[in-house]
């Protein structure tokens, strides 16, 4: 039997700072047996919220209703024993997701599929949250189109007059806060909202993580460093996917001496498509 249902969804990334998506289980009640189980797919991780729609125990999948300007899009996610479930703070069965459920799920990407590494039910919290880069503003409609990672279409929030917008993250971006100025194409935000008229979410605040032209700076151990490509990878802390980094190794001499496993220091500058070196240093 398939049953459906308006959905409203958003995307975020886990990471406090944000600055991974351009280029960045609970154990459920019940199991299937099986002699063993791969790890959960690698990637970096989103949080989708929403409501859910389909719930297919045989497929091990389901769906969830995205809403947008041109009207609702459904994303296919999956899951299996090892995805972790909970409603309301408190760990339950896979097998009692259903229809009309409002919940916060931690995805990742398997290839090309959606999987659902930890799903919490919100019984009574339909609000959700997005993490993207601008597409658009038009100030004047209050609309605000966001481009999120595991979704192809653009999804349109509203921003009513008043809603806090604000940088966050490294201490010398957000020290300034130029408000809806910051929301330019390509800028990098966490967006939580509410559900609004016509299956539009309306935004209850914005969060600016990162806009092009944006000084960051990242410390930590140097993974892996390619100098014909000119890029490099860095581990800034154990909860946070490593950073990938351009550089121009004409520019950088220094970059012929880095190893894997030393500690650096980079001073980037973001472009809206990747953070480009503009200092490094060895440390």
């Amino acid at each position: 039997m398939r049953v459906s249902c308006l959905g409203l969804l958003a995307l975020c990334a886990t990471a406090a700072s944000g600055q991974a998506l351009p280029e960045g289980l609970l154990p459920p009640s019940e199991t299937v047996a099986r002699t063993t189980l791969p790890s959960v797919p690698p990637g970096r991780s989103t949080v989708m919220g929403g409501q859910i729609g389909d719930v297919d125990l045989i497929r091990d999948q389901f769906s969830l209703k995205v809403p947008g300007s041109g009207g609702s899009h459904t994303i296919k996610i999956l899951f299996d024993e090892r995805t972790q479930v909970y409603q309301n703070g408190q760990k339950i069965s896979v097998l009692r997701l259903h229809p009309a459920d409002h919940a916060s799920i931690e995805t990742r990407l398997d290839g090309t599929s959606i999987f659902a590494v930890r799903i919490h039910i919100l019984s009574n919290t339909p609000d959700g949250q997005l993490r993207g880069q601008v597409v658009g503003f038009d100030a004047g409609k209050g609309e605000l189109k966001i481009r999120g990672t595991n979704i192809d279409s653009t999804v349109t929030i509203t921003v009513p007059a008043g809603t806090p917008v604000a940088r966050t993250g490294q201490a010398a971006f957000s020290r300034t806060s130029p408000g809806l100025a910051d929301l330019v194409p390509d800028a990098i935000v966490d967006v939580a909202f509410r559900p609004g008229n016509n299956g539009i979410g309306q935004a209850n605040r914005i969060d600016v993580l990162a806009v092009p032209g944006a000084e960051f700076v990242f410390r930590g151990e140097l993974l892996s460093v390619d100098l014909r490509a000119g890029r490099m990878s860095i581990a800034t802390t154990s909860d946070h996917p490593p950073m990938d980094i351009a550089f121009d190794p004409s520019r950088f001499e220094i970059t012929r001496q880095l190893h894997q496993g030393g500690l650096v220091k980079v001073t980037t500058r973001f472009d809206g498509t990747r953070y480009n070196a503009t200092d490094i240093l060895t440390q």
